[in-house]
């Protein structure tokens, strides 16, 4: 006689499989699942740990102010960053051992101009025949050329979250360091822009050349280059130095070793791993850290306004970052 079905002990194993089956595929989607939640947890502690590196550089950078008043001859300016840049791309060269190559002998010239030499005489130029305020608040539009540039060069969405990120760092900034009445000189404005222009070309085009050397020789090639290309525009332009004290000679070693080389090492690094409208906000700190140094080290007084803006431009940085955080795509349905 044939039966139909399965017996009752079969029909027990048969629905135990199902079970065990269905609890394995379940197991395996929850370890794949916890798997892409540990790369993910991962990726963004890796990403916070190079902006919190990268970050380092605008913050000593925010100290040039004390030392270049405190330490060095007054005076100066374009011999200054000379001895800023070469000093210290000269012997980063001696440490790498490797020159440019083909066209990163262009490449690197052009961005040691970006970066240092043009930068840097704008910045001077800007300076001097603005009120320091007012200079400042005109090169905090470096970001949001950016966030363009970004887009231009490297294909980059311009986010809104970014470019309010940049508005509200140039606002900041204003509220850290400008006065009632300051005086515009149309002159010292275009050298500001041209500066921050210069600077905005220089973090894209590192990022979109990707250089195939590591961050300490890309560094090196760019503040020889740059330091070179200022010997004749200082040398031209201003007299020489005095004699130096022990004290200057403190300060050049700083600002050459500390301030440039390992500062820029840590820019370039963080050019080389963040998008360049991730890593420009950043420079929203120099201000902050040279406000707070000269009330902490010189006494200088600090205004409610001025805490205002240091809060101000915490909330741009941190805006920054999160417009880069959103680009994750949402997920197509099927």
């Amino acid at each position: 006689m044939c039966t139909h079905g399965l017996t009752g002990g079969a029909a027990r194993a048969f629905v135990m499989a199902l079970i065990d089956r269905y609890l394995d595929v379940k197991i395996v989607s929850i370890y794949g699942y916890l798997d892409i939640k540990i790369l993910e947890m991962k990726k963004m502690r890796t990403q916070n740990l190079d902006i919190a590196l990268t970050a380092i550089a605008p913050a000593i950078w925010g100290s040039t102010y004390l030392v270049t008043t405190e330490f060095l001859p007054a005076g100066y300016p374009l011999t200054v960053a000379m001895l800023r840049a070469l000093p210290a791309g000269l012997p980063l060269l001696l440490v790498v051992r490797q020159l440019p190559t083909g066209i990163w002998w262009l490449r690197s010239f052009l961005l040691g101009a970006l970066n240092f030499s043009f930068f840097w005489a704008m910045l001077f130029v800007s300076a001097y025949r603005l009120p320091g305020g007012v200079a400042a608040t005109v090169g905090a539009i470096q970001p949001l050329i950016v966030v363009l540039l970004s887009r231009l060069v490297l294909g980059s969405p311009v986010r809104v979250l970014s470019i309010l990120a940049g508005v509200a760092g140039m606002a900041g900034v204003a509220l850290l360091v400008l006065t009632p009445g300051a005086a515009l000189d149309p002159l010292g404005v275009a050298a500001g822009l041209a500066g921050a222009v210069s600077m905005a070309f220089g973090t894209v085009l590192s990022r979109h050349w990707a250089p195939p050397v590591s961050p300490l020789t890309f560094t090196a090639w760019q503040l020889a280059a740059g330091g070179l290309l200022l010997v004749p525009v200082a040398l031209f332009f201003e007299p020489s130095l005095p004699s130096l004290t022990a004290s200057n000679l403190m300060g050049f070693a700083y600002l050459g070793l500390i301030g440039a080389a390992f500062t820029y090492l840590l820019w370039f690094r963080g050019l080389s791993r963040l998008e360049p409208s991730q890593v420009s906000p950043l420079g929203f700190l120099s201000p902050v850290v040279a406000i707070l140094l000269g009330w902490g080290v010189l006494g200088q007084q600090m205004a409610g306004i001025q805490t205002l803006g240091i809060v101000v431009v915490f909330a741009s940085v941190w805006m920054s970052q999160q417009a880069q955080m959103a680009r994750r795509p949402a997920p197509v349905r099927a």
